[in-house]
């Protein structure tokens, strides 16, 4: 049981950790959208960001294959940016998201997704023979840690929903602009790192 606290608590820090924030901002991206009453279509949605990075993470720590951090780390602030730009058109077009498109594109998303959090997990196996279950908690931790960034996304889009200080249509377009300002900085600086 030990073990199973160690991997999955490991996994909800890396997703909670404010250093890590492009996670964050990422499955807030996602949840923006959505409200308590419509659940179902962001559970299938978180679904294909987990399916995606699960299965990233499975391959990254059991095969050798190396890949190059920089270019991973470019790539994670470009798919914030692009779903932060994709959601400014939603807002500004008052159109709602193509689903069947941005399940696919999620879920590659998550396979980006999945390759930055191989490195933290295959430091921390080290020599380790069975993968199996520390990948397994590691994963489940991760989605814990999804999830209460879902619920404070939903309780602050509940607030603004009731509360009604500004229209939700306004608050969304700050939400996701401020997030689409820090992600176009982080491919910025990460693009210099690459090059």
């Amino acid at each position: 049981m030990t073990d199973f606290w160690l991997w999955f608590g490991t996994g909800v820090q890396h997703i909670a950790n404010l250093d890590g924030y492009d996670h964050i901002l990422f499955v807030a991206l996602l949840a923006i959208s959505y409200s308590f009453k419509s659940w179902k279509p962001l559970l299938y949605l978180i679904t294909a960001f987990t399916i995606g990075h699960s299965v990233s993470l499975a391959i990254s720590v059991c095969t050798t294959v190396e890949i190059n951090t920089e270019l991973v780390e470019f790539l994670i602030a470009l798919s914030i940016l692009i779903t932060a730009m994709y959601q400014l058109w939603c807002v500004m077009r008052k159109k709602e998201a193509r689903q069947k498109f941005t399940y696919s594109v999620i879920i590659c998303f998550g396979l980006i997704h999945g390759l930055g959090f191989s490195y933290l997990l295959k430091a921390m196996l080290g020599k380790e023979e069975s993968v199996a279950k520390p990948l397994l908690y590691f994963n489940l931790g991760l989605e814990v840690g999804q999830l209460l960034i879902v619920l404070c996304v939903l309780l602050l889009n509940f607030a603004m929903t009731y509360i009604k200080v500004i229209q939700f249509r306004i608050y969304k377009w700050f939400f996701v602009s401020s997030i689409f300002i820090v992600a176009l900085k982080m491919c910025i600086n990460r693009a210099v790192q690459l090059l």
